[in-house]
C-alpha cells in the first residue's frame, strides 16, 4: 500500500490527534502513524478509565472521552490512521515504511509519539497469571467491581487506580516496597482517608490460584500475610523506547526527547516533534501544553511545504 499526503504525523495520542485536525483545518491532507493498534496512545492503552483534570475547558474528563472528542473533532477533515504501523525507515523526501511495508509519502512530518514505545515492568511472583488476574493497566473500573484487588506500586498510577476502585471493589489493598511515595501528595492523603489498606515495605511474594488469582503472600520482613484477591494490578511503571526513530536522523537527547525551536522545528528541515516527546527550555510536559505545540508545528509545517502560505492562518472563528 502507498499513500500520498501533506503531512504525517507520527503518533496517535492526544497531541498527534489535534495535529490531524489542525492539520485538516489548513487544508491539508493527513496520515496519522501509531504502532498502537487503537488511537489515543497512553491514554487508551493505560488510563483510559482515569479522570483528567487539566484540560482547558473541561473540569474533569476521562481518558476515554476525551480521545473520543479528539477524533470526532478531526473527523470531518477525513485523516487516514495507520493503527498497527510501526514507522520504520524514514527515506529522502519524507517518505516512510512501515513494519507492515506501507509506504506514506509526505511533504512534511511532525513526531508526537510521545515517550515511544513502551513496556510495563513485570511483576514477577504474577507472571503465570498475565490476563487471568493480572492487569498492568485498568481499562474498564467495572472488570474490577465486587472483587478483592491488590494494587501493587507507589507512583500516581497505584493511587489513581487505588481511589477509583474503592467505592467498587469489595476491597483494595495497595502494596509498596517503600514507605514513601512517589505519587501526588493529595491523591496519597485522599487515599490514606480512604478505607483502602497500605501496606508499606512490603512486597508481592507469592500468587496463588488454580488458573485464576484466589490469594496472594505478601512479605514484610519477616512475617507474610495471606490476602484474598480476585483482581492484581502491577502498577511499577515502565520501560519506553523510541526505537526506529534513533536512526531518522533528528537529534535525539539522552534516547528519548527531541530538541526542538520555538516553531517545533527539529535539527532536519521539515520535520517538527510536539509534545512530550519533544524538548526545549522550559518544557512542562502536560496535554494541555502538546495541543499548543500540536498546533505551533502544524503552521510551521504548513508554511515549509509552501513558503507562500503564512505561519498563522487566522483564527477559526474568522473562518465562513
Amino acid at each position: 500500500m502507498e499513500h500520498e499526503v501533506d503531512l504525517l504525523v507520527v503518533g496517535a495520542g492526544p497531541t498527534g490527534l489535534f495535529a490531524a485536525y489542525y492539520a485538516g483545518f489548513r487544508g491539508m491532507s493527513v496520515a496519522v502513524v501509531d504502532s498502537l493498534p487503537e488511537p489515543g496512545g497512553q491514554i487508551s492503552a493505560m488510563y483510559p478509565e482515569k479522570q483528567i483534570y487539566d484540560i482547558a475547558g473541561f473540569p474533569a474528563v476521562r481518558g476515554r472521552e476525551l480521545v473520543e472528542r479528539l477524533l470526532e473533532q478531526a473527523e470531518p477533515f477525513k485523516p487516514l490512521y495507520l493503527l498497527g504501523h510501526r514507522a520504520d525507515q524514514l527515506e529522502p523526501g519524507f517518505t516512510v515504511t512501515t513494519h507492515r511495508n506501507t509506504r506514506i509519502a509526505a511533504k512534511a512530518i511532525v513526531i508526537t509519539g510521545g515517550i515511544g514505545t513502551f513496556t510495563p515492568r513485570p511483576l514477577p511472583a504474577a507472571d503465570a497469571f498475565d490476563g487471568d488476574g493480572l492487569a498492568y493497566f485498568v481499562r474498564r473500573l467495572d472488570d474490577y467491581a465486587g472483587a478483592d484487588v491488590v494494587i501493587v506500586g507507589g507512583g500516581d498510577s497505584a493511587f489513581d487506580w487505588a481511589q477509583a476502585l474503592q467505592p467498587l471493589a469489595k476491597s483494595v489493598t495497595l502494596v509498596h516496597r517503600r514507605s514513601t511515595f512517589r505519587a501526588h501528595p493529595t491523591t496519597v492523603a485522599a487515599v490514606r482517608a480512604s478505607p483502602v489498606e497500605i501496606i508499606t515495605d512490603a512486597q508481592v511474594s507469592t500468587v496463588v490460584g488454580n488458573g485464576s488469582v484466589e490469594s496472594v503472600e505478601i512479605t514484610c520482613g519477616d512475617e507474610v500475610r495471606a490476602v484474598p484477591c480476585q483482581k492484581i494490578i502491577a502498577a511499577l511503571g515502565f520501560t519506553a523506547n523510541l526505537g526506529p526513530l534513533l536512526h531518522w536522523g533528528v537529534e535525539v537527547e539522552n534516547r528519548r526527547h527531541i530538541p526542538v525551536a520555538s516553531s517545533m522545528a527539529t535539527n532536519v528541515p521539515g520535520i517538527f516533534a510536539a509534545g512530550d516527546i519533544n524538548d526545549y527550555h522550559g518544557k512542562v510536559r502536560l496535554i494541555a501544553v502538546g495541543f499548543g505545540e500540536a498546533a505551533t508545528a502544524v503552521n510551521n509545517a504548513a508554511h515549509f511545504i509552501d513558503p507562500g502560505k503564512p505561519v498563522f492562518p487566522g483564527h477559526s472563528t474568522d473562518a465562513t
